[in-house]
């Protein structure tokens, strides 16, 4: 472990990589303590004092920069909203987003494009909603001198921090390590274990009448933690793997083909992404109902859809399950694929090449692409119910979607710093 860690600050372009990723999230930390103007942050603090929840998830999630009511307080929330959209759009849809989707990599660039200006739109929306919202239903000094231009004002500068977020995402993809965007989040969730650590203290070990009971549950949090995290190691890492024969062929004299592989499909090939998305697009209409927060309407949108209400978690569950299937055959096409195999001289062996093997490969997915959907819906919503039932705060509850990002995008940025030693024949850290 510390010869691969020696290694990797011996490659000049990996350890850029990684200096360049950490410069980039010590410039979002420190954007995350820039308060918006024109915010008496006072009301929070008072707010957040007497233990009123405000989304928890949210401020979870961006690292305190909601609670903070900072510049990054939508954090980027706003783009994988956008990014949703857009991606459903592109299902035949609106038939030219269908058309860029096909072009490769330019039409891969006009989408994004696309993507950032929806981004935009929907920050402006979110950062109007959040502070009229935050002013009606909290206290109506919140916003100083609040009209029109104030809040205007306020969701720009939310919305600005929002694509700045974009960007530096961006920036860590293209010349960091790992997806950008989840580095994000990720190092949001990080930065807030000190402060949940704080809180399981003060809220277990602190209260003396109960004390014994309160060690048995925290041991039992850390019996689950560690159970959770070997759980997702073990489905991220597992694979199906199809096998694959091809063809001997002679081409001039020389022969090619003849060998056996496997195509390896992953249980949960969509990873930690629809997690992101389904929280995302589960708090949207929350947010959106805080232009209206004393109608009955909002009111019930606000009480009902948190992802610790009954209707709220089943929801969750299903935009998780239904955003896997979603995200896994947009990455894998089994049409593609089988028409790849057939061009090479490839089939899977017991199947006839073309149409049997797409119905094949689809079906496989499908059966695995469940397991792991059902999984991540499971990991999400154990920590919600047991924490209901043991009566803990909601920033532990929130520990099984947090911890189910957190090793997913450790997982994935091992891998490619892995990928990155292996091009020069170091071990990585997989196979430690």
């Amino acid at each position: 472990m510390f010869k691969t860690m020696s290694n990797i600050w011996k490659v000049a372009d990996l350890r850029s990589r990684i200096l360049f990723t950490l410069f980039i999230l010590l410039i979002y930390r420190i954007g995350s303590f820039i308060p918006v103007p024109n915010i008496d942050k006072s009301v929070f603090e008072q707010i957040n004092e007497s233990g009123v929840d405000l989304f928890g998830l949210m401020n979870t999630f961006s690292g305190g920069a909601l609670f903070q009511f900072s510049i990054f307080a939508l954090n980027i929330f706003p783009y994988i909203t956008a990014s949703i959209i857009v991606q459903l759009l592109t299902m035949d849809v609106i038939p030219k987003f269908a058309e860029w989707a096909k072009e490769g990599e330019v039409g891969k660039r006009k989408l994004a494009q696309i993507t950032r200006y929806g981004t935009i739109v929907l920050a402006l929306i979110q950062g109007y909603a959040t502070a009229i919202g935050f002013n009606r239903q909290y206290a109506q000094e919140f916003v100083l001198n609040a009209n029109v231009a104030t809040y205007t004002m306020i969701a720009i500068v939310l919305a600005a921090g929002t694509a700045f977020l974009m960007w530096l995402g961006e920036q860590i993809t293209e010349r960091g390590i790992g997806n950008g965007i989840s580095v994000i989040i990720f190092a949001g969730i990080i930065a807030g274990l000190p402060g949940h650590a704080r809180t399981l203290y003060a809220e277990l070990l602190l209260d003396t009448d109960q004390l014994f009971l309160n060690i048995v549950k925290l041991v039992l949090i850390i019996a689950a933690v560690i159970v959770m995290i070997v759980g997702v190691i073990f489905v991220q890492q597992g694979i199906r793997k199809i096998p694959v024969q091809y063809a001997k062929r002679v081409v001039g004299r020389k022969m090619y083909g003849g060998q056996s592989t496997h195509i390896p499909l992953k249980v949960n090939g969509a990873g930690v992404i629809p997690v992101i998305f389904a929280i995302s697009l589960l708090m949207f209409p929350v947010t959106i109902a805080q232009f209206w927060a004393n109608t009955t309407w909002a009111q019930w949108v606000i009480q009902n859809m948190s992802y610790d209400k009954p209707l709220g978690l089943v929801l969750y569950v299903l935009l998780i399950i239904g955003f896997t299937f979603f995200y896994t055959f947009v990455q894998i096409n089994p049409t593609q694929m089988a028409d790849q195999m057939k061009k090479n001289g490839g089939y899977i062996p017991g199947i006839r090449p073309g149409k049997p093997t797409s119905t094949y490969i689809t079906r496989v997915m499908s059966r695995i692409t469940l397991s792991g959907a059902l999984f991540l819906a499971l990991i999400s919503i154990i920590p919600v119910v047991f924490g209901k039932l043991a009566g803990l705060p909601q920033s532990i509850q929130l520990g099984g979607t947090s911890l189910l990002i957190v090793v997913g995008v450790a997982l994935d940025t091992m891998k490619q710093i892995e990928s990155q030693l292996i091009k020069r024949h170091y071990k990585g850290f997989i196979n430690k």
